[in-house]
């Protein structure tokens, strides 16, 4: 019998569980877009999402989803010819480099093993080879939402550094943006690009991009109005934020999960998605000591706390996939870019996500590993929790915690509390 009535859970590394107060905040009739309490909404967001990203540049909001940015990025920045070089560890770095070159670009990708991160000596290697500049920008994705590994963007900056070289930085922070420990000045990011739909917790619909004046004065000839990044951080009027009608809805949405994020702390969501993501790599490595279960990236320092990629074994993946959808509610992500894609599948912890939930997600796969008759290592439920009990313990409050040990050796006080 299946048990799937209910809420169901979208475990799928984006778009992301959206919370009930941005869905209340978007429930409302449309609003007047030409003056009022949507254009002061607008002007609020700006400072939060440069806080989000750590960075005093600009910011630019597109309508549409990351791949948008991309070409928003790519647009400002060059001119057709340009050479740009592509560190791709992944699906999403390869399809960054496309776009590029059907806009024009001459494109070198340097292609890195999908289980692991970018190996910053070799992006130094061919830059210091490019003795003659050729090479305008350097893009890179610090977390390749298909294979869950995130790249050292520290380690990569010191490199082109290293080299000097003087191309362009530009960083895809879609998949991490709100999930990993991302800081664009502080780590020297010229362009970095996200959207709203995973660590940002807003339905998909927005996409962001930040840039330095560095960036901005490498202005090339790609740029059209619609992609001009100039005139939507300096508007003259209302409607160029956006070149046109304003994402209202989406606007109101985006300023509440700001407001969340805001009000946690940008640092506790960080602590936050690397306890989570701990718990579940605890349980992955558990299961993985018997029969064919395999975390893509072996190394912890080179996972993302966002999104993890999961070898199963042949119609594994694809079998937990269906299995926890139909008969419990949960949908885990397809194992996009590997092969076979039936062998793998991805889990997203990303945004608006808690113990309690990737416990009951955990609990869930266990259980669909048993149901397919899927070898397994055990313990795996048990090791997840004492990670969670090791991590609430590590954060409660000093004298919260002195308290709590107190009423445990008053056996009368305990009863009577409880």
């Amino acid at each position: 019998m299946p048990l799937a009535n209910g809420r169901s859970y979208l475990a799928i590394p984006g778009p992301s569980v959206i919370p009930d107060e941005v869905l209340q905040a978007m429930h409302r009739a449309s609003p007047n877009i030409y003056e009022g309490e949507l254009h002061d909404l607008t002007h609020s967001l700006i400072p939060d999402l440069k806080s989000v990203a750590r960075t005093d540049g600009n910011v630019a909001i597109y309508i549409g989803n990351g791949h948008s940015a991309w070409e928003a990025a790519l647009a400002n920045v060059t001119s057709r010819g340009d050479k740009i070089l592509v560190a791709a560890a992944g699906t999403f770095g390869h399809g960054w480099g496309e776009m590029a070159s059907e806009m024009g670009l001459n494109v070198e990708v340097l292609e890195f093993p999908t289980n692991g991160p970018v190996n910053p000596s070799e992006v130094e290697e061919v830059l210091r080879a490019d003795t003659a500049g050729d090479i305008k920008a350097l893009l890179l994705c610090q977390v390749d939402t298909s294979t869950g590994a995130k790249s050292d963007v520290v380690a990569i900056r010191a490199a082109i550094d290293a080299a000097g070289h003087s191309a362009l930085y530009l960083v895809d922070c879609i998949a991490s943006l709100g999930c990993d420990r991302y800081e664009m000045d502080a780590w020297g990011v010229d362009v970095t690009v996200s959207a709203c739909q995973k660590g940002l917790m807003t339905p998909a619909g927005l996409a962001f991009v930040h840039y330095n004046d560095k960036a901005d004065a490498r202005r090339g000839d790609n740029v059209t109005r619609y992609w001009d990044w100039r005139k939507r951080v300096n508007p003259e009027v209302y409607y160029q934020y956006f070149s046109g009608t304003a994402p209202t809805h989406h606007l109101y949405g985006l300023r509440k999960a700001l407001d969340m994020i805001n009000a946690e702390g940008i640092e506790t969501v960080w602590d936050r998605h690397d306890a989570l993501a701990d718990m579940i790599w605890t349980a992955f490595e558990a299961w993985g000591d018997e029969g064919p279960m395999t975390l893509n990236v072996a190394d912890r320092a080179h996972r993302s706390s966002a999104v993890t990629s999961i070898y199963a074994g042949p119609r594994n993946g694809a079998a937990l996939q269906s299995w926890c959808k139909d008969q419990a509610g949960l949908t885990l992500g397809i194992g996009l870019g590997r092969e076979p894609a039936d062998a793998y599948f991805r889990l997203g912890h990303m945004g608006h996500v808690n113990a309690h939930m990737i416990m009951g997600a955990l609990g869930t796969i266990e259980a669909g590993l048993f149901a397919n008759r899927i070898p397994h290592g055990q313990g795996a439920l048990s090791a997840a929790a004492k990670v969670l009990a090791r991590h609430a313990t590590a954060a409660q409050p000093r004298d919260a915690a002195v308290e709590a040990k107190g009423n445990s050796s008053h056996p009368q006080s305990a009863r009577q509390c409880c």
